[in-house]
């Protein structure tokens, strides 16, 4: 037995103890518009920011206790304050830097933990319509950060494609979701034509109403298991954003994506940016993250309609060879300044 690494870890356990409950009340703050009450006030009481809020002072006082002693919020003279500097990563504000936010997708999952964990003795997984309150908030992030900065990305990913859309271009997005791709897309090359295909029918609702609200007349969206797309050669570029881990199938549908696309088309996919090998993402800045949000969501949706389950960690070199197997010969992997949790895999044949 090693004393002093018994004791660290002992520490360390002592911290995760400490972290993961500010982790709850954070995602609790969240939920509530704690952050965003907070962030509108100067050095208040806890009856003010109850009263502020429209909640109960007592919970609100209690809330308040955790924050300060997690350092989250800061306390002097029977007042409490949120900072500016942790305002711009915990309010409704921040879009998609919203850290809050991504803390409070991990409560959102282990609300799933019972079902997971049965999957665990019995096998199979959690299917996606388990997840409706998880999917509405990525969707709220993605929408945040395709807005501020998709446009900005696809040149940096793919060269002279902002030429071709501009010109005209057939685009399909899989599982494209709520659409806010395909819409910001859309809305930005009117000569082009875009498609959306997703499994989810309420979130093929959403996108379509999305493209009536933006009178992009170019979108269009429609419910579709993608392991049985149309393989007609028909797309100038096809896209799938942190889409293809998920799938059942995903060797299927990266060889239909292949045969769907037109001589000289392009297939953007964006993924997790890590390693396929376990060791190789201890140094990874948010490596438990992910891999917590792949068992309790992306691996396990997979595994209920009896998938691969290759996991939101996969990997670069997991990626590569499926999409080569998939017959694609030139695959350039890029990481774009200002992204540095998603790799752009931009794949031709």
């Amino acid at each position: 037995m090693d004393t002093a690494r018994a004791e660290k870890f002992v520490s360390r356990m002592t911290t995760l103890m400490n972290e993961g409950m500010v982790s709850v009340l954070v995602s609790m703050g969240h939920e509530l518009g704690l952050f965003d009450t907070l962030d509108g006030m100067q050095s208040s009481t806890s009856e003010q920011i109850a009263t502020a809020s429209g909640l109960t002072e007592r919970y609100v006082r209690e809330w308040l206790g955790g924050m300060v002693a997690g350092g989250v919020v800061e306390y002097a003279d029977g007042k409490y304050r949120l900072p500016p500097e942790h305002a711009q990563v915990l309010t409704r504000t921040a879009g998609a830097d919203n850290f809050a936010a991504f803390v409070h997708s991990t409560a959102l999952l282990a609300d799933r933990r019972h079902e997971v964990l049965d999957a665990f003795r019995r096998g199979g997984g959690v299917p996606y319509d388990r997840y409706d309150d998880f999917m509405a908030l990525w969707a709220g992030l993605n929408a945040a950060k395709f807005k501020r900065a998709l446009l900005g990305q696809l040149p940096q990913a793919i060269p002279n494609v902002d030429d071709k859309l501009a010109a005209g271009s057939d685009v399909l997005e899989i599982g494209c979701g709520e659409g806010h791709a395909t819409n910001v897309m859309a809305a930005a090359y009117p000569n082009s034509r875009f498609v959306g295909f997703d499994l989810r029918e309420n979130a093929i609702e959403v996108a379509s109403q999305n493209a009536r609200d933006l009178g992009a007349t170019n979108a269009e969206f429609h419910v579709c298991d993608l392991a049985t797309l149309d393989s007609t050669a028909s797309w100038d570029l096809i896209t799938g954003f942190d889409v293809i881990h998920d799938q059942a199938k995903p060797r299927e549908v990266l060889s239909i994506v292949r045969q769907s696309l037109r001589p000289g088309g392009t297939f953007l996919m964006v993924d997790i940016h890590a390693n396929s090998d376990v060791g190789e993402n201890r140094s990874h800045p948010a490596g438990p993250f992910l891999y917590g949000t792949s068992l309790l969501h992306c691996m396990t949706v997979s595994l209920a309609y009896d998938g691969e389950g290759l996991g939101a960690v996969w990997g670069e070199q997991k990626a590569r060879e499926l999409l080569t197997d998939a017959g694609f010969t030139r695959i350039e992997v890029k990481q774009l300044e200002g992204d540095p949790l998603n790799a752009f895999y931009v794949a031709r044949v």
